[in-house]
């Protein structure tokens, strides 16, 4: 160990494979995965999810194999493609599923069947029978068992989902008894329909808000780089007029409704009137908050402006990373995508077992019943793989920019050649950190499972032990997570494997920690301060928009809907940005440990940069030996700041 402290960073000279034994685990886990998914579609779970299966364990539209002591299986049911249930509404919630028989039939039936005469007429010119097999159509108003072998009368109109040959009511009424079960906290059902029309009405505001929200996204992306100097104190000024504005347009809103209210006395604007007290009251209590936070970061800017300028630099370079997100998204929905449509397999596999009604389940025996627990690990393990990825490319291609010298001799797209670094050389580092951060997520959302599980028990310290545990796991992943992202750019420099990097990373942010707090309390702040106009603008448009349909519609979920989506779409852009600073700072740091200027360690870094260190040294003489460690750290960003 006494050697690697020791060892020179040199960047990029030369590249080797690392943590090689974890891409192989990592590959292995794939398999693993990979077999999971060909063990349900081999034993016919994907036939029977997708052409759906009766209460006798026939697969619809095909022959079938006799389930012993089961009367009805084994049925040649090729022309009856439908999948039919007698009572669709009655869901059992705690098993998540439908309790009622279901048939094969050959048609949906397309209008509503009022009487058993009107079923048997429909089986009659259709030729689909909705009652069970064992009756024929002509017995279906005579035989006494009509009652139960039949359907629930009046039969919904219904029409078959596509892909899923399952036929479904029309009208979703009947599901909303459900929608409201799960939403217990709706005590009041018509609270439930009226939020949905007022959802419903409003679309065409929500969607081109949720553009707006990207369009802005992108817009303070280009705009960080010209102005990350003044862009501080702009944000500032913006963000004291956004929330002071906010607050009183909502009071103004507020007093205006009130007045308005005591002559229209319906429900749905009494419902308004105390959303938008309820806003207005948490937006005065924000703004007051914020004011005081900023009061107290204001003097601690100065490395964080020159880093953020950079970073502009960065992107101007490299226009790519604005769509790393993009990437990474579509790659974490395609592996979402295919992780439920396996876990839907992995729900209908199994052998088919009588139940206690006579009815057929298909249950897994033996240990292929944990194999649902290996597909959640895969879960968390492929997408923190998935984002961690994301980082390692980022790191990359900012690691180049940084250490070339000469600007000109960049590759043509560093991004493309740190992806392929990365394919390269540097799989089992990403496998090995993501790793980590699954080995504490997974006993966090155990905790998290049993947490919910305890709610109704009231045991109020085991609650607060398990809460304190939660945070504690919580607060240790971010941790791991910031140093993951600096071992990612470390390995990138040096190509070493993942846990001297880390140690090297760590070593290096432990030199730097005033420095390291300020740029994350500051930088964070300035992006977060980001997130909150991009939000505020979004939400603003929304409650003028909005507004001119308030007497018809409520518009709080659209609005929240509309500012949750612009919150995730700044977040997503601004942490690349967030990332992109952080890997600067890493490189910032070893440039000034390593290099002093002198001919021969010369500085690789950016000229406001070096205006930055020119001030501190200066400042530094100022100040002379006079506070310690803490004045040497502090006196250069208030130097710098005042320049």
């Amino acid at each position: 160990s006494h050697k690697s402290s020791k060892r020179e960073w040199k960047p990029l000279e030369d590249h080797s494979c690392t943590d090689v034994p974890w891409l192989l685990l990592f590959i292995l886990f794939c398999i693993g995965m990979g077999f999971i998914c060909g063990f349900s579609i081999a034993t016919g779970a994907a036939a029977r999810l997708l052409s759906g299966y009766d209460s006798y364990g026939n697969i619809c539209g095909q022959k079938n194999v006799k389930v012993e002591g089961i009367i009805n299986s084994g049925l040649d049911l090729t022309h009856k493609k439908y999948v039919f249930f007698l009572d669709p509404c009655n869901i059992d919630l705690v098993h998540q599923r439908i309790k009622s028989l279901a048939l094969c039939v050959s048609a949906c039936p397309r209008k509503e069947l009022k009487t058993l005469a009107d079923i048997q007429k429909f089986a009659e010119t259709n030729g689909s029978s909705l009652c069970s097999y064992e009756l024929q159509p002509s017995e279906y108003t005579t035989d006494p068992r009509a009652a139960k072998l039949c359907p629930k009368y009046p039969v919904p109109e219904s029409a078959p989902i596509p892909f899923f040959h399952r036929c479904a009511p029309v009208n979703i009424s009947c599901y909303a008894k459900f929608a409201e079960a799960l939403i217990t906290f709706v005590s009041d059902s018509s609270v439930l329909h009226r939020l949905i029309s007022g959802v419903m009405t409003s679309k065409e505001i929500i969607m081109g808000l949720c553009l707006l929200s990207l369009v802005l996204s992108m817009i303070l992306m280009v705009i960080i780089r010209y102005i990350s100097r003044v862009l501080v104190w702009i944000l500032t000024i913006l963000v004291i007029l956004g929330s002071l504005g906010g607050t009183g347009v909502l009071w103004w809103l507020y007093a205006k409704q009130r007045i308005s209210a005591s002559a229209v006395e319906t429900q749905i604007a009494k419902d308004n009137l105390q959303a938008l007290l309820i806003y207005a009251i948490s937006a005065t209590v924000f703004t007051v908050i914020l004011f005081l936070i900023m009061l107290i970061m204001r003097k601690r800017v100065a490395l964080t402006i020159a880093l953020f300028h950079v970073a502009g630099k960065v992107f101007i370079h490299l226009p790519l990373l604005v769509f790393q997100p993009f990437w990474t998204f579509f790659v974490l929905i395609l592996f979402w995508t295919y992780w439920i449509t396996v876990l839907l397999f992995l729900g209908t596999t199994g052998s088919p077992v009588p139940n206690e009604e006579g009815f057929v389940e298909f249950r897994m025996a033996g240990p292929l019943k944990y194999m649902w627990w290996y597909h959640v690990v895969g879960l968390i393990w492929i997408s923190e793989f998935i984002l961690a990825c994301q980082q390692m490319t980022v790191a990359g291609a900012v690691v180049t920019y940084y250490f070339t010298r000469e600007k000109r001799n960049l590759p043509f797209t560093p991004i493309l050649a740190s992806v392929n670094r990365l394919v390269c050389y540097h799989l089992g580092t990403v496998a090995k950190g993501s790793f980590i951060i699954t080995l504490v997520k997974i006993p966090r959302m155990i905790l998290m499972y049993i947490h919910t599980q305890l709610k109704g028990k009231e045991n109020a310290c085991a609650r607060c032990m398990l809460k304190a545990c939660i945070c504690c796991l919580w607060c240790l992943e971010k941790c791991l997570t910031y140093l993951n992202q600096n071992a990612y750019t470390a390995t990138a420099i040096n190509s070493t494997n993942f846990c001297t990097s880390a140690k090297d990373a760590f070593v290096i942010l432990v030199e730097n920690a005033l420095r390291v707090a300020a740029i994350n309390t500051v930088g964070d702040f300035m992006l977060f301060l980001g997130k909150v106009l991009i939000v505020c603008s979004t939400g603003l448009a929304g409650i003028m928009l909005l507004n001119y349909q308030r007497d018809y519609t409520i518009w709080v979920l659209p609005l929240i809907i509309v500012c949750l989506f612009a919150f995730l779409v700044a977040h997503c852009f601004l942490s690349i940005y967030e990332m992109v600073v952080d890997v600067l700072f890493l490189c910032f740091a070893i440039d000034t440990k390593y290099n002093d200027g002198s001919p021969g360690k010369e500085f690789y870094m950016d000229k406001v940069l070096m205006e930055f260190v020119e001030n501190s040294r200066k400042s530094m003489k100022e100040a002379g030996r006079g506070g310690g460690a803490e004045g040497r750290e502090l006196k250069p960003m208030v130097g710098a700041d005042e320049e």
